[in-house]
């Protein structure tokens, strides 16, 4: 197994969003080889350490003002919540997991977090995430089959397992060697510490 870095991600976070618009950036600027991207289910993480979306808090408005001041200062367009926020991205993720398997990982999931939180379309909605797989080239009745696969749900799953003995508790998390920076605002770090 080599050293690459992993970036763990969820489509349904905004902070992963904003992550995932800069990691190979910052990782490319540092002399690191990008990292991996790995998809995970955050709902998976949540219930195996008790937490819960700070979405669902009394931080809430907080929160999505912290998002998008984040979005303008890294020059993203400006963040359009999809309606419900959170949503159930488990269709999405199992499709980011299928595009991994065929070589998509970065181009679908950027597409699908661009249609969430640039366009503000909700990704439990399969229209969604065609869309997103039409951007990334991935045939749709390809992908429709790949999410109902008992092999790609599984493979979710186990991802979502290791990712958690690795110490992953949320997203967007890098993981280089044994050391786990969680957050958006972990990335550099991340990017110096890899090799």
């Amino acid at each position: 197994m080599d050293d690459r870095a992993t970036f763990y991600f969820d489509l349904g976070s905004p902070y992963a969003y904003l992550a995932a618009e800069r990691v190979t950036a910052l990782f490319t600027d540092a002399g690191a080889e990008p990292p991996e991207w790995q998809p995970i289910l955050l709902g998976g993480l949540f219930k195996r350490f008790g937490r819960d979306s700070w979405a669902k808090g009394p931080g809430r408005e907080e929160g999505l003002r912290e998002c998008e001041r984040r979005a303008q200062a890294y020059g993203l367009p400006p963040i359009r919540w999809p309606d419900p926020f959170p949503g159930n991205t488990l269709l999405a993720m199992r499709a980011a997991t299928f595009a991994k398997e065929i070589g998509r990982t970065v181009s679908f999931s950027l597409a699908a977090f661009r249609q969430a939180f640039a366009a503000g379309r909700d990704l439990s909605q399969p229209d969604n995430v065609l869309l997103a797989a039409a951007a990334s080239e991935l045939h749709p009745k390809a992908l429709l089959a790949a999410v109902e696969r008992d092999a790609v749900k599984g493979r979710l799953r186990e991802a979502t397992e290791r990712a958690g003995d690795l110490g992953v508790v949320g997203v967007p998390t890098v993981v280089v060697g044994d050391e786990v920076f969680w957050g958006d605002d972990r990335l550099s770090e991340a990017a110096a510490a890899a090799p």
